[in-house]
């Protein structure tokens, strides 16, 4: 190829690339522009070329690392007052929000150009199948994989969510008038009628309709002037079911009948989880009477969902008797029914749908206290479960299918059995999880008051799980009669009984998981069934035919605690009883595992090989005690991934990081949580909600069908085990044993701020120390994103590849081509690469230099800085000699088009946040700087998009 042509070449393929992005471009520049004529009118255009001139400042500082603009723009900055300080970092924060939702649509939009041309998306359920077919696997076996199945978002709440729910739905109303934009021009194209003056009429009156939302939004308070309660998070998370889960999920099942066929019906086995309400580890403000809200709510929300669905219905099934016959079954049905309304005497369909509303109504009173919105009767006869309504659908639905009503069955009725099928009357699986200190205060008071047991804390683990496995033999209670417990132990019990009360009020799938936080041995397991069985929640003796309701869910969160996981849980079903009393309760055991502690406490690359290694030992674990068990029901092993929105956490893209796991792992069973602004991220969205479901499913289809991991080599899995010894020593001798680093942190991020930030309903760190042992892991993580360091995501595996290629009596050459090979043929270490390459293109030194700044002692902050600035670029380095990519984001081009379009615009309020900190910890501040300092936090968080 000539030099000419190769250029030809290359500037078509530019050009390409620009007409691929030019309709975000446009929508960015059109939303901006929208912004920038609200500002102006709202402010003045002084206030508007203010914010203009710290852009264009910013766009010098990040592009020539101008020493000149530095100079310009913190003079400019100093010079700011507390108003217009706040003015410019709402612009940024408005923008960054907007510049998301245009970001959103753009993937929307680029995602259907591929599918229209027949090019499906790997993460599609369509792929995931295309490639079951592939490989030779049947529908039927895909349909029983799926019948036994069980996957599993989870919605937690943190200390770092700073979205508010008005925010959110403002947010929703642009979102769909983007929509709505692409559907005008694209009907306008499709019928050549762009000279049509109706075209320009509704482009018109969209924009003037998103001018609307966007002043709004400008006028609408960002931060919250109190504390976010745990009521507050209910609400937020709820409103997700609302717009997404409740809607999208149903598509999903859809969408999996149609590929595989009617004659392979699938299961229910994609379920939604929620820990807002039920978890207490850390959180004083989360009681019994916070759990009985969620599920309050919970039911109320399913149930007027179910109400509006079946309102819907009984408009569209206007089918007469004289015109189309009935099931005997759907005949009763409609006779049963209190409407007797002369004008649907020949409407059977109606009529029991009239009925099915007024039981509905009925249910809503009782669970929730709530009144439905309509009443053409009223509310009588309340269903006693979810299955019972489901029940009276299936009714009209055999009915409709046998007497030529099929076409009516699938448009509004199927989706709403399988929303009853999936969410129940329950809407999602509240877990209860607490912290094993606190279950031992628990157990020691009962055992004190009962005089059984005076020094339980005191007594050695081998004793206490004698004493706990005697207690769970003997079917009488601890507690006396009419002693007074304390505070703490009358809460813990309140919320056993909460629970029993609620499996038996909402179904048993209201609440089926118990989480142990800081589980470090077997009496940590042993307590929670003993405080079970105080309730009710266990049944008979552990030597008899006992059974528990709730699963109890070990957390293993430290290196140690991962390390220790496999031993534990052989010792824990080791003692008699233990493995009968689980098969007897459903045979299904859930291990939840801590990417965020094992990342602070070892650093990234230590903390997921221990993941790694912990899942292979206790699926190794499992496998032999079922073998063992013969033909008697195998227990089923379900790894509970808590993960986090940053990578430093665990987050990442779902789709690698399922298919990234042990061969053997998942099996059809998994739980990962999604935290932070990662669920707007994912979620306010519908459309991109469902293709974030999707991938979920694709994922776990895929690592159980297919099982396209295979065991890593004796050679890849040495090699990791010494790049973890080596990575953990880099990661600990910074954080743990430089002398000062503490000082460092809490100066140079805005950790002292963000926990001032009323944005969540519990405390950032555990005790009220300084220390990093005790400071959560969310946090910790937030503040380094925040500063655009991103420490957690990367730090110490530079320091790791340089010890691993210089090991004495090695080849430096072998060395670094294994580490290649382990890239290409290992998805664990593929992944991780991939995700800390992710991190590297967020991070920011020159951004983070200026928040060195902060730090008072200019000799620690060259000495931390400068260790972080050199292991930096050593991990820079490792992953280009490894990858054999220069360039970040090489594999990854829509979030390197993200970060083109998105961070000059964050940049400027990185600044802004520099300054106001600055001014604040001098005592130069006043509430406004306070706030500018809270909205800046806001305005980052969400122009990173996983930061929780």
């Amino acid at each position: 190829m000539t030099a000419t042509a190769r250029k030809t070449d290359a500037a078509a393929a530019v050009a390409r690339k620009a007409d691929k992005d030019l309709p975000l471009i446009q929508d960015i520049r059109l939303l901006g522009r929208i912004l920038g004529d609200v500002i102006r009118e709202q402010e003045g255009v002084a206030a508007y070329d203010l914010v203009e001139q710290v852009r264009k400042l910013s766009v010098a500082f990040r592009r020539d690392a101008d020493h000149e603009a530095d100079k310009a723009l913190k003079k400019l900055l100093k010079g700011l007052t507390g108003d217009q300080t706040v003015s410019v970092i709402r612009a940024f924060t408005y923008f960054s929000h907007l510049a998301n939702l245009a970001e959103d649509r753009h993937h929307i939009r680029r995602r259907a150009v591929h599918e229209r041309a027949g090019s499906t998306q790997e993460g599609s359920i369509e792929v995931a199948l295309a490639r079951l077919r592939w490989a030779g696997i049947a529908p039927r076996t895909v349909a029983q994989t799926l019948a036994t199945s069980y996957v599993a978002p989870v919605l937690t709440a943190h200390p770092t969510e700073v979205q508010r729910k008005s925010i959110l739905d403002a947010e929703r109303d642009i979102a769909q008038l983007l929509t709505e934009r692409d559907a005008i021009q694209a009907r306008a194209q499709l019928y050549n009628s762009a000279k049509d003056t109706l075209t320009p009429r509704e482009l018109a009156a969209n924009e003037a309709r998103l001018r609307a939302r966007v002043a709004q939004l400008w006028q609408t308070r960002l931060l919250r002037y109190s504390k976010l309660t745990v009521a507050d998070e209910i609400e937020n998370a709820l409103s997700y079911y609302e717009y997404t889960f409740l809607q999208e999920i149903p598509k999903i099942y859809a969408a999996l009948e149609q590929e595989l066929g009617a004659q392979h019906p699938v299961a229910s086995f994609l379920r939604m989880g929620q820990w807002i309400g039920g978890d207490r580890d850390g959180n004083p403000n989360v009681s019994a009477d916070t759990l009985s809200l969620a599920l309050r709510r919970q039911a109320e929300v399913a149930l007027r969902h179910y109400l509006t669905e079946v309102h819907h219905l009984g408009r569209e099934l206007s089918l007469s008797s004289n015109l189309a016959q009935v099931s005997p079954e759907m005949q009763q049905l409609a006779e049963r029914s209190p409407d007797t309304s002369e004008h649907r005497r020949d409407e059977p369909y109606r009529r029991a749908l009239t009925g099915v509303y007024a039981r509905l109504a009925a249910t809503l009173r009782d669970l929730s206290g709530g009144e439905a919105a309509r009443h053409a009767v009223a509310p009588q006869n309340a269903y006693a479960s979810a299955a019972e309504f489901l029940a009276d659908l299936r009714v009209i639905e055999a009915s409709l299918r046998s007497h030529r009503g099929a076409a009516l069955v699938g448009e509004r009725l199927r989706p709403l059995m399988r929303a009853v099928e999936v969410f129940g009357f329950h809407l999602a699986t509240v877990d209860l999880r607490q912290s094993s200190d606190q279950h031992e205060r628990v157990v020691a008071e009962l055992l004190a008051t009962a005089r059984i047991e005076a020094g339980y804390a005191a007594l050695p683990e081998e004793q206490r799980c004698a004493l706990l496995q005697r207690l769970l033999c003997d079917a009488r209670p601890l507690r006396v009669v009419g002693a007074e417990y304390s505070e703490h132990t009358r809460g813990e019990i309140a919320i056993f009984e909460t629970a029993r009360a609620a499996r038996e009020r909402y179904g048993h799938d209201a609440i089926r998981h118990y989480i142990i936080s800081h589980t470090e041995t077997v009496s940590d397991l042993l307590e929670v069934l003993l405080l079970q069985k105080e309730v009710g929640l266990m049944r008979g003796t552990l030597d008899g035919d006992a059974r528990a309701g709730l699963i109890v869910v070990p957390l293993f969160e430290t290196i140690e605690d991962l390390r220790n996981a496999a031993p534990i849980m052989r010792a824990f079903y080791a003692i008699p009883g233990i493995a009968a009393l689980l098969t007897r309760s459903g045979a299904e055991q859930d291990i939840m595992l801590g990417y965020s502690d094992s990342n602070k406490d070892g650093g990234i690359f230590t903390s997921n090989w221990e993941l790694y290694r912990a899942e292979i030992a206790l699926v190794a674990l499992f496998d032999e005690m079922n073998a063992a068990k013969g033909h008697q029901q195998p227990i089923q092993l379900r790894m509970f991934h808590g993960r986090g929105g940053t990578v430093g956490r665990g987050g990442g893209p779902s789709y690698q990081a399922i298919l990234a796991q042990p061969p053997g792992t998942v099996r059809g069973q998994i739980r990962l949580t999604e935290q932070g602004e990662v669920i707007a991220s994912k979620y306010a969205n519908p459309e991109i909600g469902r293709r974030n479901l999707e991938t979920l499913v694709a994922a776990t289809l895929e690592a159980t069908l297919l099982q396209p991991t295979k065991p890593a080599t004796k050679a890849f899995l040495e090699a990791a085990e010494q790049l973890s010894r080596a990575s953990m020593a880099a990661y600990r001798a910074l954080v743990y044993e430089t002398p000062g680093f503490t000082d460092y942190f809490f100066s140079a991020t805005p950790i002292r701020e963000i926990a001032e930030l009323n944005i969540g309903s519990r405390p950032a760190s555990r005790k009220p120390s300084q220390k990093i042992e005790d400071l959560r892991a969310i946090p910790w993580g937030f503040s380094w994103g925040q500063c655009r360091l991103t420490l957690p995501g990367w730090f110490g595996f530079g320091a790791a590849v340089e010890s691993f290629l210089k090991a004495p009596g090695q080849d430096p050459k072998v060395q670094l081509a294994l580490l290649q090979k382990m890239y290409r043929q290992w998805p664990f270490f593929r992944t991780l690469l991939s995700n800390m390459d992710m991190v590297l293109a967020k991070s920011d030194l020159a951004l983070a230099s200026r928040y060195s700044e902060l730090v008072a002692d200019a000799r620690l902050r060259k000495k931390v800085f400068g260790a972080i600035e050199t292991e930096w670029q050593r991990t820079a380095d490792a992953l280009a000699r490894i990858t054999g990519e220069r360039q970040r984001l090489a594999g990854n081009t829509a979030l390197a088009r993200s970060i083109r379009h998105r961070f000059p615009y964050i940049d400027p309020l990185h600044h802004l946040q520099v300054e106001l900190v600055r001014r604040w910890r001098a005592g130069q501040g006043d509430e406004r700087v306070q706030t500018g300092i809270h909205i800046s936090i806001n305005g980052i968080a969400a122009g990173l998009r996983n930061t929780g």
